[in-house]
C-alpha cells in the first residue's frame, strides 16, 4: 500500500505539471519563448512558468492592462516542441497508470508462517527474505529519472528490508543437501498443494547369489532376500498432510518389506491382536502438531523412521543398496512419540519415547527412550548422533537392558560442477552398544564390561563351569566414498564395514525353516544367540548409478561379505526338504530341529532330535550355511 500511495502522488505531480504546461499555451508568446529558452531539465521548466515575465510590471505597476490584446501568430517550431513535450508526458502518465494497475491487481506477498518454516515433512520453497526483496525491488526500480525516489531515503523499502531480515527460514533449507547418504536427491517436488504433498516410491530388484541356494532364499540382510529372481522390494504410496499447523504422514510398504521387516520384531508375540498383521503394510504412519516457537517444534506420534545407522530405509535415498552391518542390523523404525526441536536452521534436537528397539509393541514392561541430534554448520558437512537406552527389548527376559550410540559424519570434500568429476563425498559411521542384567534362577545374565562373575550364572556351552555373566556388546563401523560424474548423471560408491557382536543380539537371524525373531526368542536350534556366542563379520561393496532424471535411479552393485562362523545361505539352502516329500517347505516349527523327511523332531536339543528323527526312520536335517557370500544386484529405484 505504501508503494501504491507513492505512485498516486507521482501521478498527481505529473498531472499538475501537464495542466500547468497546457495553461502556458494561453499566456502571451513572450512567456512561451522564455520558457523554451530554459534548460531542458523538468524542474526549471516549472519554476519558469511561475516567474514574472521580463519587463512585466503588473505586479508593481498600477497601470491597467489593455482590455483587448491582439493574438500573436503562433511560431511553428515552438508549437512542434510543445506537442512533443505533451506526447512525452502523456506516454509517461500512461506508463505509470499501467504500473499502478498492476500493483493494485497484485496480491501482497504474505510472510511465510513458522508453521511451514519448521515443518520438514512439507517441501519448502524460496525463503521469505528472498521473496520480499525481489517483490519490493522492481516496484521502485521501475521509476527512473526525476520521478524516482532515492533508495536510501525510501522508508517503505527500508521497512521491507528490515522485516525480510527477521523472517525465519525452514530448517536445513538454505543449502543443497541432495548429496547426503540417506537423503533423497530430488531437487523439485512433482506435485504439491496447500493440504497434501504426495509421495510415491518403487523399488524393484534382481539379485544373483554366487552360492546359488536351491531354495532361492538369502539371509543376513534387511535389503536382499531372494536369489536369481526379479522381486518388488517396496511399493510405497502416501505423502504428507499439512494444514493449520496440523501434520500427518502415511507411507505404505507393499512388497518384500511387508514380510521381511516385520519378522525381525519379536514384540508382537507377547499378548493378543497380532500387531505384525495390523502394521505390516505401513512403513510410516503418524500424526502431530507444529508449534510456532524457536525455528519450529513438531510433536508426532505413531510409526516413524529411526535413521540409526545413517542409511535410509528407502534404497532410493542411499549411496548403496546393501548397507553394512551397523546400518542393516540396527532399527529402521520406531513406534512411539518424538519431539523435533529446531533451535536454529542448522540444528535439530529430537527426543523419543518409544515402545522399544524397532518394535511395534513392548517386549517387556519398560519403554525405551532415546533421541537424535543433527547439526549442519556448513553446506559441506552433516553430523548426526543417535542414542538409545532404558528399554528392555529381549522377549521373555524382563531384566535385561540395552544401550546404544550411533554417530555419523558426512563430508563433501570436492565440488566442481563444471568438471566431468563434479563432486566427491564420504560418510563415516561408528556404533557402540551393549546389554546388561544379572542372572536369576531361571534367566542367564549378561554384562557390558567384559565377563562378570555371578554366582547364579548358568552352565552353558561357552562357560561349562557357570558362574559368569558373559560380555554382550556391539561395536562396528562403516565408511563409504561417493563420486558423481557429468553433472550428477553417474555415481560411483565404494565402501564397507565391520562389526563384533558377542551374544549376537543384533545379528539378523538366518530364515532357517521360517525362523523369526519371535520364534528365536523361544529357541533357535541352528544359529543360536546365547550369551557369549561369537560373531565377527566384515563386508565391502561397489555401486554404480545411472541417474538420467531426478525421479529414477538405475543401479548395479556387487557385494562381498564374510563372517567368522557359518552364516550365509549356501547351495543347499536354509529350507527343510519338506514334509510328505514336498521339497523346500517349512514345517511350521522353526524352534525345533527338523528331520530329513521334512517333519519336525519336536525337540529343542540335538540329542533329543536325533532320537526323534531316528524313530521316524530319518535323521536330523541341517541347513547349508557358509562363511562367505558374493552377490550382484540390479535395481530400478523410483521416487516422486
Amino acid at each position: 500500500m505504501k508503494i501504491m500511495r507513492s505512485m498516486l502522488r507521482k501521478l498527481i505531480a505529473v498531472s499538475s505539471f501537464l495542466a500547468m504546461l497546457a495553461l502556458s499555451l494561453w499566456v502571451g508568446q513572450p512567456a512561451r519563448c522564455y520558457a523554451q529558452t530554459q534548460t531542458p531539465d523538468a524542474q526549471p521548466k516549472v519554476a519558469a512558468l511561475r516567474e514574472p515575465l521580463p519587463g512585466d510590471t503588473s505586479s508593481t505597476n498600477s497601470t491597467p492592462v489593455p482590455a483587448a490584446r491582439p493574438a500573436a501568430a503562433p511560431e511553428p517550431e515552438i508549437t512542434v516542441a510543445i506537442e512533443k513535450e505533451l506526447a512525452t508526458m502523456k506516454a509517461r502518465i500512461e506508463q505509470l497508470e499501467t504500473e499502478l494497475a498492476e500493483l493494485k491487481g497484485r496480491a501482497p506477498a504474505k510472510p511465510t508462517s513458522s508453521a511451514s518454516v519448521a515443518n520438514p515433512g512439507k517441501p519448502v520453497g524460496p525463503t521469505p527474505a528472498v521473496t520480499t526483496a525481489t517483490t519490493a525491488g522492481p516496484a521502485t526500480g521501475a521509476l527512473t529519472g526525476w520521478l524516482a525516489q532515492p533508495t536510501a531515503s525510501s522508508p517503505s523499502q527500508s521497512s521491507d528490508t528490515a522485516s525480510a531480515k527477521k523472517e525465519k527460514i525452514a530448517p536445513f533449507s538454505d543449502w543443497d543437501w541432495t548429496w547426503l547418504n540417506g537423503n533423497p536427491r530430488n531437487k523439485d517436488t512433482a506435485f504439491d498443494s496447500k493440504f497434501f504433498t504426495p509421495e510415491i516410491r518403487a523399488d524393484i530388484t534382481y539379485n544373483y547369489n554366487f552360492n546359488k541356494p536351491v531354495d532361492n532364499s538369502e539371509g543376513g540382510s534387511s535389503e536382499i532376500f531372494r536369489s536369481n529372481e526379479i522381486g518388488i522390494e517396496q511399493l510405497g504410496v502416501g505423502g504428507d498432510f499439512h494444514y493449520d499447523n496440523v501434520r500427518a504422514r502415511l507411507m505404505t510398504q507393499f512388497g518384500m518389506y511387508s514380510t521381511t521387516t516385520v519378522r525381525n520384531d519379536p514384540s508382537y508375540a507377547k499378548g493378543q491382536w497380532q500387531l505384525n498383521d495390523a502394521y505390516r503394510y505401513l512403513s510410516e504412519a503418524y500424526g502431530g502438531y507444529h508449534i510456532n516457537a524457536l525455528n519450529g517444534i513438531n510433536i508426532d506420534a505413531g510409526i516413524f523412521m529411526s535413521y540409526i545407522g545413517l542409511f535410509s530405509y528407502y534404497n532410493y535415498d542411499n549411496w548403496a543398496y546393501q548397507p553394512s552391518y551397523v546400518s542393516s542390523n540396527t532399527p529402521w523404525f520406531f513406534t512411539g512419540v518424538r519431539i523435533q526441536i529446531f533451535p536454529n536452521p542448522h540444528l535439530k534436537i529430537e527426543p523419543w519415547i518409544i515402545n522399544g528397539w524397532q518394535s511395534y509393541a513392548s517386549a517387556n514392561t519398560r519403554k525405551g527412550i532415546g533421541g537424535q541430534i543433527k547439526w549442519t554448520p556448513r553446506p559441506w558437512i552433516n553430523v548426526i548422533s543417535n542414542n538409545y537406552g532404558l528399554g528392555h527389548d529381549d522377549l521373555y527376559i524382563p531384566n535385561r537392558g540395552r544401550i546404544h550410540t550411533d554417530n555419523s559424519v558426512e563430508v563433501k570434500y570436492f565440488d566442481k560442477p563444471g568438471q566431468f568429476l563434479d563432486k566427491m563425498a564420504f560418510s563415516f559411521t561408528g556404533d557402540m552398544g551393549c546389554e546388561f542384567g544379572p542372572s536369576t534362577a531361571t534367566l542367564a545374565g549378561v554384562s557390558c564390561l567384559g565377563n562378570k562373575k555371578d554366582a547364579l550364572g548358568p552352565v552353558s556351552a561357552n562357560f561349562p563351569k557357570g558362574g559368569v555373566d558373559p560380555k554382550q556388546s556391539f561395536i562396528g563401523y562403516m565408511i563409504y566414498n561417493r563420486m558423481w560424474f557429468k553433472k550428477d548423471l553417474y555415481g560411483l560408491t565404494i565402501g564397507g564395514g565391520q562389526i563384533n557382536n558377542p551374544g549376537r543380539y543384533l545379528v539378523l537371524l538366518p530364515p532357517i525353516n521360517g525362523e523369526t525373531a519371535s520364534s528365536a526368542a523361544i529357541n533357535a536350534p541352528y544359529f543360536t544367540g546365547n550369551p557369549g556366542d561369537p560373531f565377527k563379520a566384515w563386508d565391502s561393496s561397489i555401486t554404480f548409478d545411472y541417474m538420467p532424471k531426478q525421479w529414477i535411479t538405475f543401479r548395479w552393485e556387487a557385494d562381498y561379505r564374510h563372517a567368522n562362523v557359518p552364516y550365509w545361505s549356501g547351495h543347499g539352502g536354509v529350507t527343510p526338504p519338506g514334509s510328505g516329500g514336498v521339497p523346500y517347505t517349512n514345517n511350521g516349527s522353526p524352534q525345533f530341529f527338523a528331520c530329513m523327511d521334512g517333519n519336525t523332531s519336536g525337540s529343542l536339543s540335538l540329542s533329543g532330535a536325533q532320537t526323534a528323527c531316528a524313530g521316524q526312520g530319518s535323521s536330523v536335517w541341517f541347513p547349508d550355511l557358509r562363511k562367505d557370500e558374493m552377490l550382484v544386484d540390479f535395481d530400478i529405484l523410483v521416487k516422486f
